[in-house]
């Protein structure tokens, strides 16, 4: 069972969306949350697994509240649900620390599997939003002392460009023929050498360096 926090400053948005997820027997809404604040509390009293995290909203925004709950390393997985589709929005929240970025016109199996799937370690970019922040990085000069792809063995660049494919643990042991620890040690290592804080993060960094140039994916 996925146990799920909604956040969104819209009463009818957030029962709404409640009411689409109890539909599914596999996820369970935890907690509805006006604002970030709110959303940061009912967190760390309920414990869900995936908060789902408007952008804009009185008091604290989803920005500064993904930034707060993964400053208190809680388990707690952040997929942005929102309007907004501009630049700022979208690298600020994964700066922050987000797992996934969605826009509210997301279909709803669509919205059921990305819940599903954060909650199981993957990431879930909208592909209207995908494009554009795969353009970003690669146009982005690296900054000066960043971490080289050299840095890297070649087993965890093979690992890296799984984690930017959004494939769990679970599935890149699967596919590596490799045991569930041993590629979590993979995937620590990585982001000790990244100097990056989730697997979002990572992502961005494998598309940085070119790692899935010729892969047919957008970032699900």
């Amino acid at each position: 069972m996925v146990r799920v926090l909604i956040c969104d400053d819209q009463t009818v948005v957030r029962e709404g969306l409640a009411a689409i997820l109890s539909t599914d027997e596999e996820i369970e809404v935890v907690g509805l949350a006006a604002n970030g604040e709110e959303a940061v509390a009912l967190a760390n009293e309920r414990r869900p697994d995936v908060v789902l995290m408007d952008l804009k909203m009185p008091v604290m925004n989803g920005v500064q509240a993904t930034r707060r709950l993964r400053s208190q390393q809680l388990t707690v997985r952040v997929l942005i649900l929102t309007t907004y589709a501009e630049d700022a929005w979208v690298f600020e929240a994964i700066r922050a620390g987000a797992a996934g970025y969605l826009l509210k016109d997301t279909r709803r199996d669509d919205l059921l599997a990305a819940i599903k799937g954060t909650a199981a370690g993957k990431s879930f970019v909208d592909p209207a939003i995908a494009g554009k922040l795969m353009e970003q990085v690669a146009a982005a000069p690296a900054p000066a002392g960043q971490v080289q792809a050299e840095t890297l063995s070649e087993r965890e660049l093979e690992v890296l460009r799984l984690i930017a494919l959004g494939y769990s643990n679970p599935e890149i042991a699967q596919r590596l023929h490799l045991s569930a620890g041993t590629v979590r040690n993979y995937v620590s290592a990585i982001l000790q050498k990244l100097g990056v804080e989730d697997r979002t993060q990572a992502a961005v960094v494998a598309y940085q360096w070119g790692l899935l140039i010729g892969e047919d994916n957008d970032l699900k």
